[in-house]
C-alpha cells in the first residue's frame, strides 16, 4: 500500500502508489500545533499556517502563489490542529513538479513579513469572532476547555484576540525555526507515481529544510473526581450542548472499541440516540456521538441542538443511553456498527488525497501506518464483552462533562441531572 523512507536528517518520505489515479496528492505534515505553544504564543501555529501563503522571495505575493497553482487547476489548502498541521495540494500527474515546487517554496522560503502579519491579524481576529458566533463550532472549543482547563490542550487553536495581537515577527520566526524541521516533518505523496523518481524530487525540492531538535511533546494532566459543567451564556434560538466522558489516547488498544461504542450510540441515522432523541421525541435536528484521540488523552461525547425548554429531557435521554449500553447491546447492533465503520472507511479512501491524509495521519500521530485491512481486522476482533467492559469503565458519574451554549445561568440545575 505504501513505502516509507527516513532520510539522514530525519525527514520522512511516504509514497502511496495508485496506478489508476490521474492526480497526485502532496501532503506536508508537521508535528506541531496549539499544544506545543507557550501561553503568550497562543494561536501562533495557526497564524504561521496563514503566513506561509503570504509570499516568498520567488513568489512575493499571495496571488503569485495562488496563480501558479490555479493555472493548472490544482486544489490546495492548509490546516492547523492541536498536535499537528499540514499543507497540501492535489495536481494532475503532469504537474507534479509544479506542486512540489510551490509547496516546498512556501514551506522553506516564506518571508513572514511584519507588514503582512499586521494585516493578517485582522483576518484571524475575524475568524475567531466567526467561530464564537457559530455555536455548533464554538461548542467544540468550549468542551475541550472544560476538559483541560488552562493547559495547552484546553486552549483554542486560533488563540484569543489578545494573544494574536501580541504576536510579532521575532516570535513567529523563532517558532518556525524550532518546529518546521526535518525530524518533525513527513511528506506524503499518493497517486500514479514512481517511488524512486518521487524520492529524488523530494530530496531536491526540500534539500534546504532546517534540522534541529523540536520542542518536547507536552503532557496533559487529568484528575477528574466529580462531574464538570461549563455554561456559555448567549442569547441563541436553541441550546447547543456536548455531553460526554474522558477516555483514552490514540495509542490505546481500546480505541476501536470506543469507535464502535460511538457508532452504536450516535454514529448514524439508525443509532440509538438518533432514534431516541430525534425520531421518537423530536427534540433535535442534529444529534451525534463522536470520539477524539490525542497523544495522551481522548474523549467520547454526544452533541445536539435543542429547544431551551427541552435541554433537561435531552440530557436525561443521552445519559439513559450511556447507562443502558453497559448492560444491553446485541450482537446484531455490534455487527451493524462494524460494517458501518468499515464501509465509511472504504468510502473515505477513494482518491489520492484521501490516501495521503489517511497514511499521513497514521504516521504523524502514532508512527505506525496500518493498512485498511489491518484496521478492519482490529474492528472485527471487538466482542460484546469488550463493549460492555469499556462502557463500564468510561460511563461513570465522576467522568461526566457537560458544555452548554445558550441563555442558561443555573449550573446547579444541570449538576442535578448528571447522574448515571
Amino acid at each position: 500500500m505504501y513505502h516509507k523512507a527516513t532520510l539522514k536528517n530525519g525527514l520522512r518520505i511516504i509514497t502511496v502508489p495508485l496506478k489508476n489515479a490521474k492526480t497526485v496528492a502532496i501532503l506536508v505534515l508537521v508535528k506541531t500545533g496549539s499544544v506545543y505553544e507557550k501561553k503568550q504564543e497562543s494561536g501562533i501555529s495557526h497564524f504561521l499556517e496563514h503566513m506561509l501563503f503570504k509570499g516568498t522571495k520567488k513568489r512575493p505575493r499571495t496571488v503569485d502563489i495562488a496563480k501558479e497553482l490555479d493555472k493548472v487547476g490544482a486544489k490546495f489548502n492548509a490546516f492547523t490542529g492541536k498536535e499537528y498541521m499540514g499543507f497540501y495540494t492535489v495536481v494532475n500527474n503532469r504537474h507534479l513538479d509544479i506542486g512540489l515546487d510551490v509547496l516546498s517554496d512556501m514551506f522553506l522560503n516564506s518571508k513572514l513579513e511584519g507588514k503582512e502579519m499586521k494585516r493578517e491579524k485582522g483576518v484571524i481576529i475575524e475568524e475567531i469572532k466567526m467561530i464564537h458566533d457559530t455555536p455548533t463550532r464554538f461548542i467544540e472549543d468550549l468542551w475541550e476547555s472544560l476538559l483541560y482547563g488552562r493547559q495547552p490542550a484546553g486552549r483554542d487553536i486560533a488563540g484569543t484576540k489578545e494573544s494574536v495581537f501580541g504576536l510579532n515577527r521575532q516570535m513567529l520566526k523563532k517558532y518556525y525555526l524550532s518546529q518546521f524541521i526535518a525530524s518533525n516533518t513527513a511528506i506524503v505523496l499518493a497517486g500514479n507515481l514512481e517511488r524512486e523518481e518521487v524520492s529524488k524530487k523530494i530530496k531536491k525540492y526540500f534539500s534546504m529544510i532546517n534540522v534541529g531538535k523540536p520542542r518536547e511533546t507536552p503532557k496533559t494532566f487529568e484528575n477528574q473526581k466529580i462531574p464538570k459543567i461549563s455554561l456559555h451564556f448567549k442569547k441563541t434560538d436553541q441550546t447547543h450542548l456536548t455531553l460526554g466522558v474522558r477516555t483514552y489516547s490514540v495509542f490505546h488498544l481500546d480505541k476501536y472499541v470506543l469507535e464502535l461504542l460511538a457508532a452504536v450510540l450516535g454514529g448514524n441515522m439508525s443509532s440509538r440516540l438518533f432514534i431516541s432523541v430525534r425520531e421518537r421525541k423530536g427534540l433535535a435536528y442534529y444529534v451525534s456521538s463522536q470520539t477524539s484521540y490525542y497523544n495522551d488523552r481522548g474523549y467520547l461525547a454526544t452533541s445536539a441542538g435543542v429547544d431551551h425548554q427541552k435541554v433537561d429531557k435531552t440530557i436525561k435521554i443521552i445519559l439513559r443511553e450511556y447507562k443502558g449500553i453497559i448492560k444491553n447491546i446485541t450482537g446484531d447492533e455490534l455487527k451493524k456498527a462494524k460494517e458501518f465503520l468499515k464501509g465509511r472507511m472504504s468510502i473515505g479512501l477513494e482518491g489520492p488525497d484521501d490516501y495521503a491524509f489517511f497514511v499521513g495521519g497514521e504516521e504523524i500521530t502514532t508512527g505506525e501506518i496500518l493498512t485498511p485491512e489491518q484496521i478492519y481486522a482490529r474492528i472485527d476482533k471487538v466482542s460484546l464483552g469488550d463493549i460492555k467492559r469499556v462502557a463500564r469503565d468510561i460511563f461513570k458519574p465522576k467522568k461526566l462533562n457537560l458544555a452548554v451554549i445558550g441563555p442558561h445561568k443555573d449550573k446547579q440545575k444541570f449538576y442535578k441531572l448528571l447522574k448515571l
